[in-house]
């Protein structure tokens, strides 16, 4: 068998030359496109990571203000509970003191009214001693009540001893002024002129004595001359009465007893206050 040269160099230029055309218009641009395709790929994945690496970063600067957040929350709730305690113990406070103000108002009040009561059964003790007196005086004999007076401070007159008696000499001799004799009432004529007969007999000399009336006396009767006394005065047993009834009615018992439903109302209310 024959070789045609010439067809296989031609067969050979043919299959070059597909070969050079497969190479060129179809090979080449697949693969530029297999390479465009892995850089595409890889630069997705590269974009993936990124994002990927970006969303990880902001989950945990999420995650760190979400704890910031919290550790500021916490710091904010104790500081209004410890704000709260202390408004607590402020308003109790107060409350407190509100309380103790209203006790000592509330106490000051009953001392005051238990004052004045004081005062008003003084007065009427006064009313009904003078009453009685009088009364007594006038049925058991021809005496008055300033009869009485004048009787009375005579003997407490004579009754000085001598160191008393004494003082009274001194003072007469340094006054700048008369002898005073007050009384509750009017002392009649009569018992004026024996009381000055009393003390001259009394001082041995010739005493200036000047006579007033004063009411404050209760029913008493009152000498005194530079700072020497002597005096008579049914208040001292009226001062024993009083006393007598102050220890039956019990008065600090009495005030406390009346004031501490006023200063438990008040500490009430402080709480009321507090708690809400």
């Amino acid at each position: 068998m024959l070789i045609d040269w010439f067809t296989v160099g031609a067969q050979v230029l043919n299959f070059l030359l597909l070969v050079w055309l497969l190479k060129r218009f179809l090979y080449q641009p697949i693969l530029h496109a297999l390479d465009a395709r892995e850089k595409r790929i890889a630069a997705e994945l590269a974009n993936a990571d990124r994002q990927q690496a970006e969303a990880r970063r902001e989950r945990e600067e999420y995650q760190q203000k979400i704890e910031e957040f919290a550790q500021q929350r916490t710091a904010l709730l104790n500081q209004e509970i410890a704000a709260a305690k202390v408004e607590g113990r402020r308003l109790l406070d107060a409350a407190r003191q509100a309380a103790d103000d209203l006790s000592a108002k509330r106490l000051e009040a009953l001392r005051s009214e238990l004052h004045s009561v004081q005062q008003d059964l003084q007065r009427r003790v006064q009313r009904e001693v003078f009453a009685i007196a009088r009364k007594a005086l006038g049925e058991l004999a021809a005496t008055s009540l300033e009869e009485r007076l004048a009787g009375v401070l005579l003997a407490r007159l004579r009754e000085l001893d001598d160191e008393a008696r004494s003082a009274f000499s001194t003072a007469l001799g340094n006054a700048s002024s008369a002898m005073l004799i007050r009384s509750a009432f009017d002392l009649p004529t009569a018992q004026r002129a024996a009381l000055q007969t009393a003390l001259n007999e009394t001082f041995a000399a010739a005493i200036e004595v000047r006579f007033e009336t004063a009411p404050e006396l209760i029913s008493g009767i009152e000498l005194s001359v530079n700072g020497q006394k002597v005096a008579w005065s049914i208040a001292e047993y009226l001062t024993f009465l009083e006393k007598e009834v102050e220890k039956l009615i019990d008065v600090p018992k009495l005030t406390a007893a009346l004031a501490k439903p006023a200063a438990e109302k008040a500490i009430g209310t402080g709480g009321q206050s507090d708690g809400s």
